[in-house]
């Protein structure tokens, strides 16, 4: 089940319609249900309070108004590290290769 933090899908009517992240999770008065609290990752960005049973938050569909909604956990994916950058003085000197500097005229 997604926590807070994290990065979840938004299906509409079966088709994707958006990405959030879940700012809060907390309990209603209704045993089983919460206000999950998200982060609409839109243009401008949204701020978003549903009232969802476990099951929903979990992936299970439901509807808005009569609509099939569904949230879908985005998994994290570990970013490439880049490589390490050599000091000046640890670089091996190449061939010298001169070049031709051409001045960037304006007309």
């Amino acid at each position: 089940m997604p926590g807070e933090n994290d990065v979840v899908l938004i299906y509409f009517e079966d088709k994707p319609a958006s990405f959030a992240r879940i700012e809060f999770i907390e309990p209603d008065i209704k045993k089983g249900w919460y206000h999950v609290t998200l982060l609409l990752f839109t243009i401008p960005m949204q701020t978003v309070t549903w009232i969802l049973r476990d099951a929903y938050i979990d992936g299970s569909p439901f509807t808005m108004g009569g609509r099939p909604v569904r949230l879908e956990e985005v998994k994290r994916v570990q970013a490439k590290k880049k490589p390490e950058a050599l000091d000046p003085a640890d670089k091996k000197k190449g061939p010298d290769v001169t070049g031709t500097v051409i001045p960037f005229k304006k007309y």
